[in-house]
Order: structure tokens, then C-alpha cells, then sequence
């Protein structure tokens, strides 16, 4: 690759780093970014967690969305768990462990497929 290439002639993962690495250079106070390493490799996604660190070193807000929960728990201060669209639970770095994040991210869901073998459970009960 050289510097007069197209970004869109570069692989994923190096067009991901680039759009960082040219954010790296802009004046934003705050950086969203949504599943920043899905699809490229182990030692592109180690250089693209360098890069988000340095945003952080800086002083940026930097807010990651990913299904990866190993992604969040490396590269966040703070974790947002949403599911069914409503905000249910918010780790700070010292509170989370893998199986807490995956059973908050799933409460709901647990919660409703318990309900509904309760009603079916209820049901089968009034009609004997």
C-alpha cells in the first residue's frame, strides 16, 4: 500500500485502521464506533485496539458498540448492556465478568421464556 492508493482499495482491516488512524488526526472530542474489528485478523485487530487507546490517551470519549463481549471487556472503562432495545444493566471495569455481562444481555429474554412456561405451565394445570 502507498499513500497515494485508494482507501477502498485496501484490504478490511487496513481501511479500518486508516479511517482511524485519520480520526487520530481530527479535532473530535467523541468517536463512535460499531463492531470496529469485525472481519480482519488477530494482529489488525490488536493494532486498531492501539489506535482506540490512543484516542483514549488523548482524553477522547471513545463509545464502542460489538457483539464481541472479549472486545469490550479489553478495550472499555465501562460497559452498557442493552437488550430488547432498553438499557438493562452498566458495568464498570472492576464490576464485570463475562457470564454477568452474557446474563444481563440475556435477562430479558430468560425473563420472557419463563413467563411464557408459566402461562403454558398454568394452563395445562386449569384444564386437568
Amino acid at each position: 500500500a502507498s499513500l497515494d492508493q485508494d482507501i477502498d482499495q485496501l484490504s478490511g482491516g487496513n481501511q479500518q485502521k486508516a479511517l482511524i488512524a485519520r480520526w487520530l488526526h481530527c479535532d473530535s472530542d467523541i468517536f463512535l464506533l460499531d463492531e470496529p474489528t469485525r472481519g480482519v485478523d488477530v494482529g489488525t485487530k490488536n493494532r486498531i485496539y492501539d489506535l482506540l487507546f490512543e484516542l483514549q490517551r488523548r482524553g477522547k470519549t471513545v463509545l464502542v458498540a460489538s457483539s464481541e463481549i472479549e472486545e469490550l471487556m479489553t478495550v472499555c472503562n465501562r460497559i452498557l448492556v442493552l437488550s430488547d432495545r432498553k438499557l438493562v444493566k452498566v458495568f464498570a471495569r472492576d464490576e464485570w465478568s463475562e457470564s454477568d455481562i452474557l446474563a444481563a444481555a440475556f435477562q430479558e429474554f430468560t425473563s420472557h421464556a419463563l413467563n411464557i412456561d408459566r402461562k403454558t405451565s398454568f394452563q395445562s394445570e386449569s384444564v386437568n
